[in-house]
């Protein structure tokens, strides 16, 4: 499974999906799509048919293929989220826990780190429908109301002490390296979906004071719904990222 936060706390594949889309509508050139995919990553490739490419050379070439925009995937185990098949590809996708699809194409991306390179394997794929942002977007907000309530419920310590930080100083976040032209209630879902998946990462890290299987595991399905909301959330935003609101 590659890192599920990388840069800006974003997926790699949430950066690709975002980045490619705008360069497959001309709107950002492939170097900037490299550029900002790879981030502090040594290398990215795109490999397809057996043969590997550097990154910059992806639009280009997923272009020839016929695809027309990018859409992102975010499944996790019993979870399909954004993935429509076939079944290859969607268990390459849960495995690596995050995917890109390509309208137009009949084609998906699964990143996979072999050593210090992320190789980005083109297989066969079809793009689930999108998803409408504003409906995930609100799903998430109710999420996170009621797996707080739920967790203060529970009687433990729901929270690290980070997460109170995270919460209170998100006007002060870094900006996600989204490309421009996105509308601004996509940019403010992504940013709201990244902080949901940190506190998840780090509610996670320990039981969070639970002193019973029961209240581990009350926590834990808690913690899981406003994981699959973040989830839902995130690719609905950077999904067809250009789509509109």
């Amino acid at each position: 499974m590659t890192d599920p936060l990388h840069r800006g706390g974003l997926p790699r594949s949430a950066l690709l999906s975002c980045w490619l889309d705008a360069c497959l509508r001309g709107l950002v050139p492939p170097d900037e799509v490299s550029d900002a995919v790879r981030g502090a990553d040594p290398q990215h490739l795109l490999l397809l048919a057996g043969a590997a490419a550097p990154l910059i050379e992806a639009p280009g070439r997923l272009r020839a293929l016929g695809a027309t925009s990018a859409r992102l995937a975010l499944p996790a185990p019993g979870d399909p989220t954004g993935l429509a098949g076939p079944t290859g590809f969607n268990t390459a996708a849960v495995d690596a826990g995050e995917a890109v699809l390509l309208a137009g194409a009949g084609l998906g991306l699964v990143p996979r780190v072999d050593a210090r390179t992320v190789l980005w394997e083109v297989l066969p794929a079809e793009p689930a429908p999108l998803l409408d942002p504003a409906e995930a977007g609100t799903s998430l907000r109710r999420t996170l109301l009621e797996v707080t309530d739920r967790l203060v419920a529970l009687d433990v310590a729901a929270w690290q002490p980070e997460i109170p930080d995270l919460l209170l100083n998100l006007r002060h976040r870094d900006d996600v390296p989204l490309p421009p032209g996105i509308h601004p209630g996509r940019v403010e879902a992504v940013e709201r979906a990244v902080l949901c998946l940190e506190i998840v990462a780090l509610a996670l890290a320990d039981d969070g004071g639970a002193v019973s299987s029961y209240e581990m595991g009350q926590r834990r399905a808690a913690l899981t719904d406003l994981d699959r909301a973040a989830r839902r959330a995130l690719v609905a935003a950077c999904s067809d990222s250009l789509g509109g609101s």
